[in-house]
């Protein structure tokens, strides 16, 4: 309802400074969701007592595709929480539909520069409703960017990302938005920043790309476009494998990147002109580094030809990039934690936190809080203790303590 009341206030109050962003609007309430009886409701609204009485009830999928964060929705709504409203009067309902009506009238009359989100999945409402907005508006006040991976929740489903980059790049917040990459406060001194960049630097001249991940979070990612063996994304553990895989391939030369010009630093962005080499190819492009607090976040690689590197590598590799049993196993583990029915104590709080950063972020990193912090000095010396233990035995020992707590 909230992109409705935004399009109806820019449209009465005539609008013509800044830019006005409409998230999953509701034109028609149509989505693959909607039952087949639901325009009976225009009847129900005049019948006495029954717009006040009568609840329409949430249910599922609640608009949201990702299963894990649909699956603690519903964990929530069973034990009763008060995070969301389980039902509405049909009298509100009404409302929604008055206001509908009201935002299809006029839109023509509309002079902010419009940016419509919507996804293709939507449960609730078409694309219908996102095209209606941008035909009426007019093409050159308004354009859409359609999901393809979301429901209704548009802003928490799996797109996500995906919607903070459009708003920020339709904004303008940066220039690093057009990149694709989230930009703030790197918390590092120029020169901190510099020097970090020449880290990276020297890591991808000497093909390390283990070493370059190394200095990432634990859900740092390498991206790289094309439709080749070195397309896609590459993150964490399963990523890096698959990513030495390709830079060291026998078949061809390793890869390695070279010609560095001149940085460009921006808040938390490090932009590099730079050459990808492997055996003949020379593929020129811009590298693009997001830092905060002296780790990688981002990697970008942003080839000037693309099909230059489409034809030297060939199609993608065979390689099965897929979560292992344990990691699946330690993924459900991760979203049952947060449906438990009885709180654990201090003692499992920490062994859960412990084990869950050894398996996603390995040893310890960072200083040892002071007497002051008493939560974070615990929560440090839990994690101290797991030092040199693999990622392989903390998911698993993560995933047996949280079965001992759904037993308790």
């Amino acid at each position: 309802m909230g992109a409705l009341l935004a399009v109806e206030l820019a449209k009465r109050q005539r609008h013509t400074r800044g830019r006005l962003i409409v998230l999953a609007p509701p034109i028609y309430l149509d989505g693959w969701a909607t039952p087949w009886y639901a325009p009976a409701r225009h009847l129900l609204y005049h019948v006495p007592g029954v717009p006040a009485r009568m609840k329409v009830e949430e249910e599922d999928p609640f608009g949201i595709k990702n299963e894990q964060l649909r699956a603690i929705v519903k964990a929530k709504f069973a034990r009763g929480e008060n995070f969301h409203y389980r039902w509405v009067p049909l009298a509100c309902v009404r409302q929604v539909d008055r206001l509908r009506g009201w935002v299809m009238r006029g839109l023509k009359t509309m002079v902010s520069e419009t940016l419509v989100i919507h996804a293709r999945e939507d449960e609730l409402t078409s694309l219908n409703s996102a095209n209606y907005l941008v035909e009426q508006i007019g093409g050159a006040k308004a354009r859409m960017v359609v999901l393809e991976n979301s429901y209704h929740m548009i802003c928490v489903d799996n797109d996500r990302e995906q919607v903070a980059r459009c708003v920020l790049e339709f904004f303008g917040a940066s220039s690093a938005a057009s990149l694709g990459m989230a930009v703030e406060d790197a918390k590092m001194s120029p020169e901190a920043l510099q020097a970090f960049a020449e880290e990276l630097r020297a890591s991808l001249e000497a093909g390390d790309f283990a070493g370059l991940i190394a200095k990432g979070t634990s859900d740092m990612a390498w991206f790289q476009p094309g439709q080749n063996r070195a397309s896609g994304i590459y993150r964490g553990h399963k990523g890096l494998l698959k990513l030495q895989q390709w830079a060291a391939d026998a078949a061809q030369a390793p890869v390695r990147f070279s010609a560095f010009g001149q940085p460009v630093f921006n808040a938390g962005m490090a932009v590099w002109p730079a050459t990808l080499s492997a055996g003949t190819l020379l593929s020129q492009g811009v590298l693009a580094f997001a830092v905060r607090s002296g780790r990688l976040l981002d990697a970008r690689w942003f080839p000037d030809e693309v099909a230059l590197e489409d034809a030297y590598f060939g199609e993608a590799l065979a390689v099965n990039a897929g979560p292992t049993e344990l990691e699946r196993a330690f993924e459900a583990a991760g979203v049952a934690v947060k449906t438990l029915s009885k709180p654990p104590d201090n003692e499992a709080l920490l062994d859960l936190y412990a084990l869950y950063k050894q398996a996603t972020a390995g040893d310890v990193t960072g200083e040892r809080p002071g007497m002051m912090d008493m939560v974070g000095r615990a929560k440090y010396d839990a994690w101290a203790k797991r030092k040199g233990q693999t990622s392989e035995a903390a998911m698993a020992g993560y995933t047996e303590l949280v079965k001992k707590l759904q037993q308790t």
